[in-house]
């Protein structure tokens, strides 16, 4: 090729690329829609010991055509709900983002706080009043927001109030969950006005508050798959949802997951959602966990019925996004809140180890130990989960050693029946390199966390008289799938552990932006 021939090719693409729209040369290759699905309590081994009854369209195609890491898990002890998903979308642990869980201890009040109660906001449709103060840092929808000048649509629906602000954001456009009290969808004016579309199908024949007192839980198979239901416990069930509960029954079975498809149905024929060249969110939460939240041995034929109708509801998520915004303008993202075993069966009949560990006689005893140590004082204040929190104010009014109260307080919790270990703060924050160490220190928060982690012996009970609550210590291991599916992902099957954290970065790459402010983990 001559020099002329060279230079008049070059003018050439250099003309075409002047008149190509400049959306158009950076969007080349991102999604036009995210869809964020969050499955709570979503497990691996049900997911799989379930196959021979799926379908072709959900469970199965994502394992087919999607890039699947089959042992997901989170870089901190015991997540919930709200620590997860908080993560999921920072790509970071509750010492960084805030959320340590559902519920944590007001330092100041000594009182319970909902990680999105907010009383500067007004709930729209709900009288609970919400925002996501509580994330300290800026999520993945946030980003995506200052990437594209917010033009970019993001859309949060969940049936949970929680899960539904924290996997939208701080500067999303709508979110939405259900109310516990009257099944309506509503919201919180943090994100603006209600839209009508949504005022329209709460009050149409589609939404729940007219349906719920006639919904009906029956087996969608007569067959099982044997994994954990034997001949002699097979069962037929019926669940009706009516009552003062009937909302927050709803919300704890499979049948939760037909209404967020149903409303986000709706909300793509109404919203702009992945229409243009600028990429939008979606984040939809499931559900998959124990019916209200009883052990599996209580309802074996409940949670096969769960993963069957679970396997429908996600093939039927895929059907109606791909058909609003096509195949290949789509990247779906599923994975799990992890699973907590909440279920208090009696281990006895077995000869299991157990016992039962008393915080709040704990907290007595030891504050009785201070007295004896320094003289008269209230020096423990309260105690909360596993968690026991000092009186700075009485310690700081008479100039005492912090570290050395916290050693003795150490000393003396670990010679108490049913204590595995004591950790206290600056042990936390000494104890880099030790993986059971970094995953506590993880899942801690200064501001709100307790200054001492007393850690119950596996399979004891641990009780606290004030609140009332009764949980049992358990630390199996439980790995739960990742799964990204879309035109950009190969397909292929992953067994080695992958961390939660890992997500945030890796849809960020997807959508060729900055990965949240908080985030360090690489991308996948």
């Amino acid at each position: 090729m001559t020099h002329l021939n060279r230079y008049r090719l070059l003018s050439s693409l250099m003309t075409l690329m002047a008149v190509i729209p400049l959306e158009a040369q950076t969007t080349s290759g991102i999604p036009r829609l995210v869809v964020n699905i969050i499955v709570d309590q979503l497990r691996t081994d049900y997911m799989e010991a379930f196959i021979p009854l799926y379908g072709e369209d959900g469970f199965k195609r994502l394992l087919r055509e999607g890039k699947v890491y089959r042992q997901a898990e989170y870089p901190f002890s015991s997540p919930d709900r709200a620590s997860a998903v908080a993560t999921l979308l920072t790509g970071t642990t509750p010492r960084d983002h805030g959320v340590v869980g559902e519920r944590w201890l007001n330092r100041e009040t000594l009182q319970p706080h909902y990680c999105v109660d907010d009383k500067s906001c007004m709930g729209l449709l709900t009288p609970e009043q919400s925002s996501p103060a509580c994330l300290t840092i800026s999520t993945l929808t946030d980003e995506l927001k200052v990437a594209t000048q917010g033009k970019a649509l993001v859309y949060g629906i969940s049936p949970y109030r929680d899960a539904a602000i924290l996997s939208a954001g701080h500067a999303a456009d709508f979110t939405f969950w259900i109310d516990d009290l009257t099944g309506q969808w509503c919201s919180t004016d943090y994100y603006g006005m209600f839209p009508q579309w949504a005022l329209t199908y709460n009050n149409g024949s589609d939404g729940l508050k007219k349906r719920i007192s006639s919904l009906k839980w029956e087996p969608a198979l007569t067959t099982t798959a044997h994994y954990f239901v034997s001949d002699e416990i097979q069962r037929l069930f019926k669940h009706t949802f009516t009552g003062e509960r009937k909302v927050r029954d709803l919300k704890e079975s499979v049948l939760v997951n037909d209404e967020v498809n149903r409303f986000a149905g709706y909300c793509l024929q109404q919203a702009p959602l992945g229409v243009d060249d600028i990429p939008d969110f979606l984040s939809l939460t499931y559900y998959a966990g124990n019916y209200l939240r009883k052990g599996v041995d209580e309802c074996p034929l409940e949670m096969q019925d769960t993963y069957v109708r679970l396997d429908r509801q996600l093939a039927e998520c895929l059907r109606l996004v791909e058909e609003k915004v096509g195949k290949d303008k789509v990247l779906f993202v599923l994975t799990s809140t992890g699973y907590v075993d909440e279920h208090l069966a009696s281990e006895a009949p077995y000869r299991i180890p157990s016992g039962t560990f008393n915080i709040t006689r704990a907290q007595l005893l030891l504050n009785m130990y201070l007295i004896a140590v320094y003289g008269q004082g209230q020096y423990v204040e309260t105690a909360w989960g596993n968690e026991l929190y000092l009186n700075h104010k009485l310690l700081e009014s008479r100039a005492m050693n912090v570290s050395e109260v916290l050693m003795r307080c150490q000393d003396f919790l670990i010679q108490l029946a049913g204590v595995r270990d004591v950790l206290t703060t600056q042990r936390l924050l000494q104890g880099a390199g030790n993986p059971r160490m970094e995953r506590l220190h993880n899942a801690s928060h200064p501001k709100v966390s307790g200054d001492i982690i007393i850690q119950v012996v596996p399979g004891w009970h641990l009780i606290n008289d004030n609140t009332h609550e009764d949980r049992i210590s358990r630390e199996s291991y439980m790995g739960f799938p990742l799964i990204f599916l879309g035109p950009e992902v190969r397909s292929e099957s992953v067994t080695t552990p992958v961390t939660i954290d890992r997500v945030a970065p890796t849809v960020s790459r997807h959508l060729k932006i900055r990965a949240p402010n908080g985030c360090s983990a690489a991308p996948l």
